[in-house]
């Protein structure tokens, strides 16, 4: 009779260190679960202030961006809506550690090596638009 009541006030001693254990746990990971949930609220706050208008427009003006003018599109059938522009020209951007004067990019050529036209030299202002080169087939007939 005394060995079975030990043996039952082990096992309730056993129980409840295991509960008491478990008890621990559930108490750090609500405290790890409260921490986080700050963290991640304290990061949705920075990236919506980061996402506002005047904090976009401020870091453009850092990198050196311009405002642009009215947006054209190019429809389906090929098609220019809206009149394109030359963007604004500004003072060149001083970037830590470059050359303050950017060199300009060499003008685009065709495929048959010729520079393309400049589409701010004069004429309509329409976008130029290359036609497409001749299909070939891998036995060398076109």
């Amino acid at each position: 009779m005394v060995v079975l009541l030990s043996a039952g006030l082990l096992g309730l001693l056993m129980l409840n260190t295991a509960l008491n254990e478990g008890s621990f746990e559930l108490s750090r990971l609500k405290k790890q679960t409260t921490d986080l949930t700050d963290e991640r609220q304290g990061l949705q706050r920075q990236i919506d202030r980061n996402a506002a208008p005047d904090a976009l427009a401020e870091r453009a003006r850092q990198l050196g961006m311009l405002p642009g003018g009215d947006p054209v599109f190019l429809q389906d059938d090929g098609s220019v809506l809206g009149r394109p522009g030359p963007a604004p020209s500004g003072p060149p951007v001083r970037r830590p550690g470059g050359d303050p004067s950017p060199q300009p990019a060499p003008a685009p050529t065709d495929p048959g090596g010729t520079p393309a036209p400049d589409p701010s030299a004069g004429g309509d202002g329409g976008v130029q638009i290359a036609p497409a080169p001749p299909a070939t087939t891998p036995g060398g007939a076109r």
